[in-house]
C-alpha cells in the first residue's frame, strides 16, 4: 500500500518493503521535513528559542515504535519534545496550546484498522497545518531523496550537532488537564448531569478513549459507567470506524444494562457516536446537530460543517434568528478556517466531530460528551417538572429527519478522477430540478429534497459518493441517478 499524503496527514500501512506503506524511513523523513519547515518559519528571529513540539499517540500496536522514531528524529533536529505518551488527538492539540509549543505531531491513523498509522501535523495554535503548508513539508521530505553531483545526496534538511540535540520532557497528565478545561466551560453543567443520575456505556475500541472518556464521565458526575473495550491494548475489538455496522456490541450492551446512553469514540477520540437507550443509533450526523442546538440556545451565532454533512445542521441553525449556516470543503482545517472567517460559535463534521471554539479549534469527543450530557440533563429536568421524561431517542425526534447513504468506489491507477468530476459538474449545472452545483471539493449537487456529493477521499484511495434525503430510498435514488448519468 502506498503512502497517502493529504490535508489529513501522512498515512500508510505498517510493514512490507521500503517504499510501500509507512516505513521507519518515511517516519524519519517526514518528521525531519516538518521540523525543518517549522524552523524556516522562525528564521530571522535571533531571539527565537529552540523549537518545542508536543508528541502524543493513540494505543494502536505500532504507536510506540513510531513514537520512538518521531521523538528521536526531533531530538536529532535539535527540537525539544513534550512527550505525552498515550493521548488523544484533541488532548495533543490542547497540549500544544497550553504547553506553549511551536507545533505538534499526533501519531494516529484515526478510524483506520490496526495495521495503519499516520503522522498528523499541528501548528502552534494546535490546529492542523494548511494545505499549502502541507505541500511545503512534502517538498522538503522529497528533497531528502533528491540526488545531485553524482551519488552525493544534497538534502535541504540539516541535523543538530551533538551539543544541540533536543531534550525530552515526559508529561503524562495532559488528559486530566484536558478534562479540567472541559469542566470549566460555562455551558458544561456538572451539577445538572450529577442530578440526572445517568447510566452510560462506553465503547473505546481498545484505544485511548478508554482512558479519557470514563474518567471524564466520572468527573462530570456520572457514577454508573459500563466500560466496554476500554483497555488501551491496541487490539481493536471491532472495526474502529464508529458506524452502525461496527457497533452491534455496544447496542446490545446498552439494552442489556438498561443504560440511558451509549458513547462510542474512534481510536484517537476526535469522533463521537451516540447510542439511544433502546440500542438504536442516535446517528453520527446528529452528534453535531444536537450539540449545536444546545450551544445556539445559549450563544446564538453562525455554524459550519462540511459539504458531506447533513442538512439538519442548516435547518436547526435557521431556527435561531440571525444565525447562518455555511458549508466548507471536507477536512478539519477547511472547517476551522471557515469557522474563523464567519465567527461560528459551533461547527464540525457529520462524522461525529464537534468543534467548539470556546475550548479550541479541533474535533473533540470529550467536549462533545460534556455538552450533550448537559443538554440531555437540562432538558430532562425541564420536562420532569411537567411529569414527563426525556430519553435520547425522544431527543432525536426534535431534529429534522434525514438519512445519508454512504457509498464508495475504489480508484484504479488509470482513472482520471478530476476529469470525471468536471464532467459531472458540467452535466448537472443548470439542469432542471438542480438548485446548486458546488465544486470547491469534488462535486456537490443540491436538489430541493436532497443532495449528492462526489469527492476523492483524503485518507483512502477511493471516491466517496454520499447522498442525503428524508428517506434512505430517496437518498439511494438520488445517488443512483448521478451514477447512471456518469
Amino acid at each position: 500500500m502506498s503512502l497517502i499524503k493529504s490535508i489529513s496527514g501522512i498515512r500508510g500501512t505498517i510493514g512490507g518493503p521500503a517504499g510501500e506503506g509507512l516505513t521507519p524511513l518515511d517516519v524519519v523523513k517526514f518528521t525531519s521535513a516538518f521540523a525543518t519547515f517549522l524552523k524556516s518559519k522562525a528564521d530571522g528571529d535571533v531571539c527565537a528559542p529552540r523549537l518545542k513540539l508536543a508528541v502524543g499517540r493513540d494505543a494502536r500496536l505500532s504507536g510506540a515504535m513510531v513514537d520512538r522514531l518521531v521523538v528521536g528524529t526531533l531530538q536529532g533536529m535539535g527540537v525539544d519534545v513534550l512527550e505525552t505518551g498515550l493521548s488523544t488527538t484533541p488532548t495533543t492539540e490542547m497540549t500544544v496550546i497550553d504547553g506553549h509549543c511551536d507545533g505538534g505531531i499526533i501519531i494516529t491513523a484515526s478510524h483506520n484498522p490496526k495495521h495503519w498509522n499516520a503522522l498528523k501535523l499541528l501548528n502552534s495554535k494546535g490546529e492542523f497545518i494548511s494545505d499549502a503548508e502541507g505541500k511545503e513539508v512534502l517538498r522538503l521530505a522529497e528533497s531528502l531523496n533528491e540526488m545531485a553531483d553524482g551519488d552525493v545526496c544534497v538534502p535541504s534538511v540539516n541535523y543538530a550537532e551533538v551539543d544541540e540535540l533536543g531534550q525530552v520532557t515526559v508529561e503524562e497528565d495532559w488528559i486530566d488537564r484536558h478534562i479540567e478545561r472541559v469542566l470549566g466551560l460555562k455551558l458544561v453543567d456538572t451539577e445538572a448531569i450529577r442530578k440526572a443520575n445517568f447510566k452510560v456505556a462506553v465503547d473505546a475500541v481498545n484505544s485511548t478513549g478508554g482512558i479519557a472518556i470514563p474518567r471524564l464521565l466520572r468527573r462530570l458526575g456520572v457514577e454508573q459507567v459500563v466500560e466496554l473495550n476500554c483497555e488501551p491494548t491496541g487490539h481493536f475489538a471491532h472495526n474502529p470506524e464508529p458506524i452502525p455496522q461496527n457497533l452491534t456490541q455496544i447496542s446490545d450492551c446498552v439494552r442489556e444494562n438498561h443504560c440511558d446512553l451509549g458513547i462510542v469514540v474512534d481510536p484517537d477520540v476526535d469522533r463521537l457516536a451516540l447510542v439511544c437507550e433502546n440500542g438504536e443509533m442516535f446517528g453520527e450526523e446528529y452528534t453535531l446537530v444536537s450539540v449545536a442546538d444546545y450551544v445556539l440556545q445559549h450563544t446564538p451565532g453562525n455554524t459550519v460543517s462540511n459539504l458531506s454533512s447533513s442538512r439538519a445542521l442548516r435547518d436547526v441553525t435557521r431556527r435561531y434568528a440571525g444565525c447562518e449556516y455555511n458549508a466548507a470543503a471536507v477536512g478539519e482545517v477547511n472547517v476551522t478556517t471557515l469557522m474563523r472567517q464567519t465567527g461560528a460559535v459551533i461547527g464540525g463534521e457529520g462524522n461525529g466531530g464537534v468543534i467548539y471554539p470556546e475550548l479550541h479549534y479541533g474535533r473533540d469527543a470529550l467536549v462533545g460528551v460534556a455538552l450533550f450530557l448537559t443538554l440531555l440533563a437540562k432538558e430532562g429536568e425541564r420536562l420532569k417538572v411537567k411529569g414527563e421524561r426525556l430519553s435520547v431517542s425522544e431527543l432525536k425526534k426534535r431534529y429534522p429527519e434525514y438519512v445519508i447513504s454512504k457509498n464508495r468506489k475504489d480508484l484504479t491507477p488509470d482513472m482520471d478522477v478530476d476529469a470525471l468530476l468536471a464532467k459531472v459538474a458540467k452535466l448537472y449545472n443548470g439542469m432542471a430540478g438542480v438548485e446548486k452545483v458546488t465544486t470547491i471539493d469534488g462535486v456537490k449537487i443540491d436538489f430541493a429534497d436532497g443532495w449528492v456529493h462526489l469527492r476523492k477521499s483524503n485518507t483512502e484511495p477511493i471516491i466517496r459518493i454520499y447522498s442525503e434525503a428524508a428517506t434512505e430510498a430517496r437518498a439511494n435514488e438520488l445517488a443512483q441517478g448521478v451514477m447512471q448519468q456518469i
